[in-house]
């Protein structure tokens, strides 16, 4: 779901676990949340990292990479953090898109200079937009997945296609948790977000349309 680094990398044989480009990508971070990619330069990230300019180009081939490289591992995150799909009809489906929900305000809100930029950079970077789109399209295809196998399991009523349905939903998450972490308004508050989301997540999915 999630393009390579070594896609993008002028060198893709390197160690991941290297520590100058650990380095790099923590000193990014730190900077995004002090002021936009725009205002940090290479030579920023690479005193940082505590490196040489033509050391940082050994690791990336520029800031947009670097941004790239963050976005990846916050997706990777939130990955890593959503709970196995269970049989159908599922148990406790309130438990189950909490569950889901949560992976990914926690792991985006954690990473919210990273959210902040990526969101503002893709209006302007194909690159940075297909990566965001390429994500959002593996996590509508997922759900997607999930709300087809609840109607099979006849846990879920007939509705719009599983797909639309699965879009809409994940449009909505997506611009309600940007929309906090960039401090934009209106805004749903933090406490509530989660729940407020499952919500409608649970109504959109479970509830059989009134006509």
């Amino acid at each position: 779901m999630a393009t390579s680094r070594a896609s993008r990398s002028r060198r893709s044989s390197r160690p991941s676990g290297d520590e100058r480009e650990a380095a790099i990508l923590t000193t990014a971070e730190r900077l995004l949340a002090e002021r936009p990619l725009a205002d940090i330069s290479i030579e920023d990230l690479a005193a940082g990292a505590g490196i040489s300019r033509p050391t940082f180009y050994f690791y990336f081939s520029s800031k947009k990479d670097v941004l790239l490289s963050l976005l990846d591992r916050v997706a990777e995150e939130a990955d890593r953090a959503i709970v196995p799909r269970p049989p159908s009809p599922i148990a406790d489906r309130a438990a189950f898109w909490r569950d889901v929900l949560t992976a990914f305000f926690a792991a985006f809100g954690a990473h919210r200079a990273v959210s902040a930029a990526a969101d503002a950079a893709r209006a302007d970077d194909p690159e940075i937009a297909a990566l965001w789109s390429r994500l959002m399209t593996g996590w509508v295809e997922r759900d997607a997945a999930v709300i087809e196998a609840e109607r099979a399991a006849g846990a879920a009523p007939d509705g719009p296609p599983a797909r639309e349905l699965a879009t809409a939903l994940s449009l909505m998450v997506e611009r309600s948790m940007i929309a906090l972490f960039t401090g934009r308004e209106p805004a749903v508050g933090e406490d509530l977000l989660v729940e407020t989301l499952l919500h409608v997540v649970l109504g959109a999915i479970y509830t059989p349309a009134p006509w």
